[in-house]
């Protein structure tokens, strides 16, 4: 009996952890976790206005992670090296990932078709 139950236990577990790990699909933005939701004081960083894109990769450049913006909440990103990153920097997309506390790894990344060029 308390092997069975051990094994029920250990069942219900790894279903809650599957379920947890679950991709889920956010529209946002791709900043830097020294700016977040705001690039107005881009000005700052080198004496030039920057465009949020330039802002971001100058920002990173300088020992920033990039980071995901959605709403009123910035998301850190696990996996810096992810190749969009440094393409959309600046920029709205849409991001697959995992999301664990207030980290996401990115699955897919593209451009947001809806973004305005």
């Amino acid at each position: 009996r308390r092997g069975k139950a051990i094994l029920m236990a250990l069942a219900v577990l790894v279903s809650a952890s599957v379920a947890l790990a679950a991709d889920q699909t956010w529209t946002g933005t791709i900043s830097d976790s020294n700016c977040g939701h705001s690039h107005k004081s881009a000005i700052e960083h080198t004496g030039q206005k920057l465009t949020d894109a330039d802002c971001t990769r100058a920002c990173v450049k300088g020992g920033g992670k990039y980071v995901f913006v959605s709403g009123n909440k910035v998301y850190d990103i696990e996996n810096q090296e992810e190749s969009g990153l440094d393409a959309n920097a600046g920029g709205k997309v849409k991001l697959t990932g995992q999301l664990t506390g207030n980290t996401i790894r990115i699955s897919s990344l593209q451009a947001d078709a809806r973004a305005k060029k």
